[in-house]
């Protein structure tokens, strides 16, 4: 078996993934489905929960579902996709998916999300 470091000058050198500094462009994004809706996250309030204003002028308290929890990490200002529940949809909801901000970028050129949601991208 072949030593793991030839040289130890490497031994230390922190490990960068291979293709890690190349920027990729979008060429497609995850677009609502059915009932599913796109949202702003506005504020925090715990336990999972986020106040998100929906694109259908609706306002709804959502929750990670716990498959997501661990992977799915949001903040104030992210662009998200809701699923309203089927009790209480007006108000309530599940956030499925989180966009990064080239597909934001990708979104507002395609005319799905409007130009004025946010500075912040």
């Amino acid at each position: 078996m072949e030593p793991r470091f030839k040289n130890h000058a490497k031994k230390n050198k922190p490990y960068v993934k291979p293709g890690a500094g190349i920027v990729h462009e979008v060429t497609r994004a995850r677009i609502p489905k059915g009932r599913e809706v796109i949202g702003m996250v506005e504020q925090r309030v715990g336990a999972n929960r986020m106040i998100v204003k929906c694109f259908d002028e609706k306002i709804r308290n959502c929750r990670i579902p716990g498959s997501l929890r661990r992977s799915l990490w949001i903040r104030p200002g992210d662009i998200v996709i809701v699923e309203p529940w089927e009790f209480q949809g007006d108000d309530k909801g599940d956030i499925l998916f989180k966009y990064t901000p080239a597909a934001i970028d990708w979104l507002k050129k395609r005319g799905y999300i409007k130009e004025s949601t946010g500075n912040e991208f």
